[in-house]
């Protein structure tokens, strides 16, 4: 680190340096492999200003966030490719989710001759998945910006290096979109998909208060979770029945109907008792908690905004330090 502090402190001083950066094998500007770990550890958890603050605060070094930026995209690229190496373990039974959220992104017109002008804002889709073998806590995370065929290839891969074979057993959570399902009977056929207990749950509390108002909403919502538990879905259904919305009735205001359809619709990813008695997950919890730390903790900082290349190194970074292979890739 004193090879670093002194090449950054002379720079471009050159007969003075040359000697000293030869034989330390380093050329003027450069920095050595610990200055850039301690620079990407810094860039990857926090704004690229507050990084180069921590790195002068800790080590005495000044460097601008624009290096601290550089050296961090530029690990965010590679650092992947240490998961290509690692042995792939096998396990008995797994348990994977996959969901999305929105990041800021921006795009600048390539032809405006003032590209800060010409500047687009909008949030891009992050689609987040997890796998972890059964008995472990610590999941396994992949993160993508790409279209669902990318993020199903994503999910497979992540399952696969938390342990999944042939004869893994697999046990999936998941929200009611469409694709998530889909993309699970593809990747896993023959495993257990389940519709998220709290999504549902979400769904049958609007249709509470409909039917039996704020006094009665909550022991009515109350029985039918308890029914859910048990498998009972077409109790459910047919307590939904008796109180349906006339079909004249305004889409945004038929919150029994959306109800009935959501659980009709997903019959077949409600069985929350064979999951209990495996002790399986009925919550998107674990996805949801990876969605805070792995995507959002850096990516949706204040006054943030990224290009899509940028934000897929930076996800890049975040998930195989999540994975553990940090201290593998440095070494």
């Amino acid at each position: 680190m004193v090879i670093v502090e002194e090449v950054l402190r002379q720079g471009r001083r050159g007969p003075r340096l040359r000697p000293f950066c030869q034989s330390a094998g380093l050329k003027p500007r450069d920095s050595s492999r610990a200055l850039q770990r301690a620079l990407t550890d810094f860039g990857a958890e926090e704004s690229f200003v507050r990084a180069a603050a921590r790195v002068q605060e800790h080590y005495g070094i000044e460097v601008g966030a624009s290096s601290v930026r550089a050296c961090t995209l530029k690990h965010g690229r590679s650092i992947l490719k240490v998961a290509e190496k690692m042995q792939l373990p096998s396990a008995l039974a797994i348990v994977t989710q996959i969901d999305g959220s929105l990041i800021p992104v921006v795009e600048s017109a390539s032809e405006a001759d003032d590209r800060r002008k010409k500047k687009k804002l909008f949030w891009r889709e992050v689609r987040l998945c997890s796998a972890r073998s059964v008995g472990k806590a610590q999941s396994l995370y992949g993160a993508t910006l790409g279209s669902v065929e990318v993020s199903a290839g994503l999910w497979r891969e992540t399952a696969e290096r938390a342990g999944l074979t042939d004869r893994t057993h697999v046990h999936g959570v998941g929200d009611g979109a469409p694709w998530i399902a889909e993309k699970f009977k593809e990747n896993f056929p023959g495993g257990c998909f389940l519709l998220d207990f709290y999504h549902v749950s979400e769904y049958l509390a609007q249709a509470s208060l409909a039917i039996g108002g704020e006094k009665k909403a909550r022991t009515w919502l109350r029985r039918q979770q308890g029914r859910l538990l048990q498998n009972q879905w077409k109790k459910i259904l047919r307590a939904l029945q008796e109180h349906l919305e006339q079909p004249n009735t305004d889409a945004e205001a038929t919150p029994v109907r959306d109800a009935y359809r959501y659980i009709s619709e997903r019959s077949e990813h409600l069985d929350y008792a064979a999951a209990a008695r495996e002790g399986y997950p009925i919550g998107s919890g674990e996805i949801e908690s990876g969605h805070r730390h792995v995507v959002q903790q850096r990516l949706k900082l204040p006054g943030a905004w990224w290009s899509e290349t940028n934000a897929e190194r930076m996800l890049n970074l975040r998930t195989a330090r999540s994975n553990g292979l940090w201290t593998h890739y440095w070494n």
